[in-house]
C-alpha cells in the first residue's frame, strides 16, 4: 500500500468513526470528548502535511510532463528543419550533406519518440494522483466538518452533563430535609386574614353611614335657615324674585369638600 493510499484509508476511517455510539458509551463523556477532539485534531494536522506533499509531487509530476509534451513537440520540429536541409543538399547534388542532415534529423527523430514515451507513461500516473488528491482533500473536509460536529456535540452533552448533576444535587437536598406538611397552618393564618379582612370592610361600611347621615343632617339645617330668611324678607315686603338665597356655612362648605 502506498503512502498516498494509506493516508486517504486513515482519513476516510476517521471521518466514518461513528462519534455517537462512542459518546452513549462513555462514563466520562467530558473527558473522552476532549481526547476525541485532540486525537482528531492531530489527525488533521498530520493529514494536511501529507496531502501538501502529495499535491507538490503532483505538481513536480505535471511541470515534467508538460516539459516532455514540448520537447516532443521541438524534437519534431528540429526533425523536419533537418530532413528539409538534407532534402536540398541532395537536390543540388550535395550527398554528403544531404546524408549528414538526414542522420540529424534520425536522432531528431529518436529524442522525439523518447520524451513521447515518457509522456505516455506520466499521463496515467497524473491522472491517478490527480484522483487521489480530490479524493484526499474530500476525506480531509469531511474530517473538518465531523471536528465541528463533535465540538458542538461535546459542548452539549458537558451542559446536559452538569444540569443533570445540579438537578440530582437539589433531590438529593430535597430528600434530605424532613419537615412537616405545612398546609394546615397556611389554612389557620388564612382564615384569620380573612376575618381581619372583614372586621376592616364592617368598619367602612359603618364610617360611610355615619358621614352620610351627617351630611343629611347638615343640609336639612341649611333648608330650615333659608326658608326662615325667604319667610323675613316677603313679610318686610320683598318680591320673590328679591328673596336673599343663605349662603353656604363654613361648616357645611368644609364637610361638602371633604
Amino acid at each position: 500500500m502506498t503512502e498516498k493510499q494509506s493516508i486517504f484509508g486513515r482519513i476516510t476511517q476517521l471521518a466514518r468513526a461513528n462519534i455517537n455510539a462512542l459518546l452513549d458509551s462513555a462514563e466520562d463523556p467530558q473527558k473522552m470528548l476532549d481526547q476525541l477532539v485532540r486525537d482528531y485534531t492531530n489527525s488533521i494536522a498530520d493529514a494536511e502535511k501529507a496531502i501538501a506533499q502529495t499535491i507538490g509531487n503532483l505538481r513536480l509530476a505535471e511541470q515534467d510532463y508538460n516539459e516532455d509534451v514540448a520537447a516532443a513537440k521541438e524534437w519534431g520540429a528540429k526533425a523536419l528543419a533537418a530532413s528539409s536541409r538534407a532534402d536540398q543538399y541532395r537536390a543540388a547534388g550535395d550527398t554528403a550533406n544531404a546524408d549528414k542532415f538526414d542522420n540529424l534529423a534520425k536522432v531528431a527523430l529518436g529524442k522525439q519518440i523518447a520524451a513521447e514515451s515518457e509522456v505516455r507513461q506520466a499521463e496515467p500516473l497524473i491522472s491517478s494522483q490527480r484522483e487521489t488528491v480530490e479524493k484526499l482533500k474530500s476525506g480531509l473536509a469531511q474530517m473538518k466538518d465531523k471536528l465541528g460536529e463533535l465540538k458542538s456535540r461535546r459542548d452539549t452533552l458537558v451542559a446536559r452533563q452538569k444540569s443533570a448533576q445540579a438537578q440530582q444535587q437539589v433531590q438529593t437536598a430535597i430528600s434530605s430535609i424532613n419537615v412537616l406538611d405545612p398546609t394546615s397552618e397556611l389554612a389557620r393564618f388564612e382564615e384569620k386574614v380573612r376575618r381581619e379582612e372583614a372586621v376592616a370592610l364592617g368598619q367602612a361600611e359603618l364610617a360611610s353611614s355615619s358621614l352620610d347621615a351627617q351630611f343629611a343632617e347638615l343640609e336639612s339645617s341649611s333648608e330650615q335657615v333659608e326658608i326662615e330668611a325667604r319667610l323675613a324678607a316677603l313679610k318686610a315686603g320683598a318680591s320673590p324674585a328679591q328673596l336673599p338665597s343663605t349662603p353656604v356655612t363654613p361648616a357645611i362648605e368644609a364637610a361638602q369638600e371633604s
